[in-house]
């Protein structure tokens, strides 16, 4: 028959059941209040809706849209080579090395202990008479210690999510530090050709200035001319040497430029020669956007994996509400006097197992704060990605309308050259003719040079447009199934076995 419960038993049992619910604090109302927006919804505007839907993503290897090998050569010797990328790599092991941190907490841990002490004990002291009177012994303990958190509500193993969300984030954000970089090294080297077709125009301008002047020491000499009209054409030459030094130094300071972008010394952006620069590529945007956008720009896609990582942090802070169960079990060897290793074979062998229960009963608020404190964390972050969003396509939208308005610019720039050439020919034949002075020779020849200069900064401009708007798409370092499932973009309803019983039930 078997033995009745105490009563002392059965109290025992109902203080614990009391604890253990009280232990489950309720939440209350704390939780997030944002939510993200869906891409869908908004309205990419008509600049958007306007331009030609059948261009598609960008590829991987954008820049090459540009013709020119140098170009392509140096953009992969910066991948390569620069510091910022190292740096951005090493940010992504160290996320991923922290994921093993965090995993490691839902595995088993066994550790080990040895203590080997050296005991002088006194003479008719606080001991009394014995063995150990007024001896030394070796005092020995070994211990062999298991412990497995149970993780009923999943706190560890959101954490361990939380680690590889944060993992994603890193990883994001170095292709987006790619994006940057290969950006970078475009809008430069762009930089670079226009000062060389700045410079074309300078010493274009100065070897005409040259011929002007000439022409009017000989109409001097021959009794045509007067020495105003040889001032006049000497006064700008000494401005139109300075431009040329000018162009010259923007040159050198461009391939130091480049040069860094690539991680390398100034020495290597001395073999960069003139680019041979060429576009296209008609304006075009892919047909998916603004859906599809949240999966192809790193800097959105790191603000989603933030999201999901932010809001297993409240699934983290919610299980903090309910006990904690680990397995316990330990198992030590021990001795006292005898030689030092003498505890190996004795028989001071002690033992212990069983569950630990730890349970929060009254913490002055500090898990409802906690809670609050990861809720606000997760508004920020969704608010981030909103954010993103809404930049990413105002990015996408500027480059269009800049890119139609420079082909149109372009155009009329290609106008204005032609008429202020036209022009600047009609005054200098004049002039050597006799049939003018040089102050319409001047007029015209500072048109012409404001038209050339012009013309080249357009082309310029147009060239680098693109290249922002392909880095605005998302440069094709990133596709959809790189992104966060839209299912762990908010935290879980139910959390340990909740959670799975109401998986269970569905």
């Amino acid at each position: 028959m078997p033995a009745p419960v105490s009563k002392g038993a059965f109290a025992l049992a109902a203080l614990t059941v009391i604890l253990t619910i009280a232990g489950c604090a309720s939440t209350g109302s704390v939780a997030p209040q944002d939510s993200l927006k869906d891409a869908a919804t908004l309205d990419a505007g008509a600049a958007i809706r306007a331009a030609d839907a059948q261009a598609g993503w960008p590829s991987a290897q954008w820049w090459r849209a540009y013709g020119d090998p140098q170009l392509n050569d140096w953009v992969e010797r910066a991948n390569a080579g620069s510091p910022t990328l190292a740096i951005a790599a090493a940010r992504v092991r160290e996320a991923q090395s922290l994921v093993g941190v965090a995993r490691s907490a839902l595995a088993p841990h066994v550790d080990g202990s040895l203590d080997v002490t050296r005991q002088g004990w006194p003479e008719n002291g606080y001991y009394g008479p014995g063995p150990f009177n007024n001896t030394t012994t070796w005092n020995n303990t070994a211990a062999l210690s298991l412990s497995y958190n149970l993780d009923l509500w999943g706190r560890d193993e959101n954490a361990a999510e939380r680690a590889v969300d944060a993992a994603h984030v890193r990883a994001a954000d170095a292709r987006a530090a790619q994006l940057e970089l290969e950006t970078n090294v475009v809008r430069a080297y762009i930089g670079l050709s226009q000062d060389f077709a700045l410079l074309d125009i300078a010493r274009d301008t100065l070897a005409q200035q040259q011929k002007i002047a000439d022409l009017a020491r000989r109409r001097l000499a021959g009794g045509l001319g007067t020495q105003l009209e040889l001032s006049q054409a000497e006064t700008p030459l000494p401005e139109y040497e300075r431009q040329v030094d000018v162009y010259n130094e923007a040159i050198e300071l461009a391939r130091n430029q480049l040069a860094a972008l690539a991680g390398a010394g100034p020495g290597a952006g001395a073999s960069l020669v003139r680019p041979v620069l060429s576009l296209a590529q008609p304006l075009g945007l892919p047909s998916a956007l603004p859906a599809e956008l949240v999966g192809r720009r790193p800097d959105v896609v790191a603000a989603r994996w933030m999201v999901a990582g932010q809001a297993r942090g409240i699934d983290v802070a919610k299980a903090a509400f309910y006990p904690n169960v680990n397995l316990l079990a330990s198992v030590s060897q021990m001795a006292a006097g005898g030689a030092l290793l003498t505890f190996l074979g004795g028989t001071g062998t002690g033992f212990s197992a069983g569950p630990a229960i730890t349970l929060p009963i009254f913490e002055g608020g500090r898990l409802r704060s906690e809670l609050g404190a990861a809720s606000a964390q997760y508004d920020q972050a969704v608010e981030h990605y909103n954010g993103t969003l809404v930049g990413a396509l105002k990015e996408i939208a500027d480059q269009v309308v800049r890119m139609r308005s420079l082909d149109s610019q372009l155009d009329a720039s290609g106008r204005s050259v032609a008429a202020a050439s036209k022009n600047y020919q009609l005054a200098n034949e004049g002039y050597k003719r006799g049939l003018t002075d040089y102050l319409n020779v001047l007029i015209a020849q500072t048109q012409l040079l404001r038209a050339q200069d012009g013309e080249a900064r357009v082309r310029a401009e147009r060239l680098s447009s693109y290249a922002s708007l392909q880095a605005a798409l998302g440069g094709g370092l990133d596709d959809p199934s790189n992104g966060p499932e839209d299912g762990t973009l908010a935290p879980s309803k139910h959390i340990g076995p909740l959670r799975a019983l109401s998986a269970s039930a569905k």
